[in-house]
């Protein structure tokens, strides 16, 4: 048995990744007399006695435990945004590339992606690799998710207040905080326009890259690429080319996912051949959350990575 410590349990993330571990045949979850979430000197022991420190708050407040649990030689899984282009600190994708899972595997520091990265740069980082689309593009990436990911604030909005507006964009100041990692992951060398926006819907998410075809480039050519780089593995599936796999089709949607970590990609070309649309549908609190980190922890603490990942 590993002992794993979740420093902020109480909130959306930190629930649900407690709430998998509780099915986890080889983790004990230790956890913090509530009030004394505050004090550092137990949160101090707690670490220590930790095989690996989850940290699920807000960014300040992670860069404040990061500090104590560095001083305890605790190993860290950080789900906030602060560390994701950090020098030192491993990218959780195990799905970035070849080399991922053993880097995370022997990391002391893992930082677990962005919900809206995840998506934009599973489709991106093997066709930029690869030469099939320009580092350098001219890219508008836009998104939506639903409403948990705005944490438990907009929960309450969506939930308790009768008029919760049914659809709305926002990063609209152009600097929403995951474009550093969206950019460096995806192996951009240009900054891309990325406008995410929420629905009235607990959860699920589509993240979604408009593709000018050119030099001769085709959209099946792109879809065989992304289905070759993923054919291997667990959590991540491309869609047949063209085709809406979803029970709501012709319409698709970020539904029918919900508490799983599995990614759908899908590739859907124009009649003439000159542009097509990138795609990935998956769980704002699985795959982009707390999936995610489950799926760190069995790698980081060398289990199978699929325990105890989905409700």
């Amino acid at each position: 048995m590993k002992n794993v410590f979740i420093d902020g349990e109480t909130g959306t993330t930190g629930l649900q990744v407690r709430e998998r571990l509780l099915n986890h045949p080889h983790i004990n979850i230790i956890s913090i007399d509530p009030t004394k979430k505050r004090d550092e000197s137990e949160k101090r022991r707690l670490m220590k006695d930790a095989d690996v420190t989850v940290l699920c708050l807000p960014d300040e407040a992670a860069k404040e435990s990061v500090v104590l649990a560095k001083e305890e030689g605790s190993r860290i899984l950080d789900a906030s945004s602060v560390h994701r282009v950090a020098d030192g600190w491993s990218y959780g994708l195990p799905e970035l590339d070849v080399t991922q899972r053993e880097k995370i595997a022997k990391a002391q520091f893992v930082s677990n992606p962005g919900c809206y990265p995840t998506g934009v740069i599973l489709l991106l980082k093997p066709l930029i690799e690869e030469g099939l689309l320009p580092a350098n593009g001219d890219y508008a990436i836009n998104a939506i998710s639903g409403y948990s990911g705005g944490g438990n604030a907009l929960i309450d909005r969506y939930e308790k207040e009768p008029n919760a507006p049914t659809y709305g964009v926002y990063g609209l100041n152009f600097a929403h905080k995951h474009l550093p990692e969206l950019e460096k992951w995806s192996g951009l060398s240009k900054k891309p326009i990325f406008i995410p926006s929420v629905g009235n819907f607990r959860q699920g998410m589509l993240t979604f890259v408009p593709v000018e075809l050119t030099d001769g480039m085709t959209a099946s050519q792109l879809h065989a690429k992304l289905s070759e780089t993923y054919s291997q593995e667990t959590f991540i599936s491309v869609n047949d080319y063209n085709v809406i796999d979803d029970a709501a089709a012709p319409f698709l949607t970020p539904h029918n996912i919900d508490n799983s970590n599995r990614v759908e990609l899908s590739v859907f070309g124009s009649t003439d051949g000159k542009s097509c649309l990138l795609a990935a549908k998956f769980d704002n609190l699985g795959k982009g959350a707390s999936g995610a980190a489950v799926q760190n922890l069995n790698i980081m603490l060398g289990f199978d990575e699929t325990l105890a990942v989905e409700l």
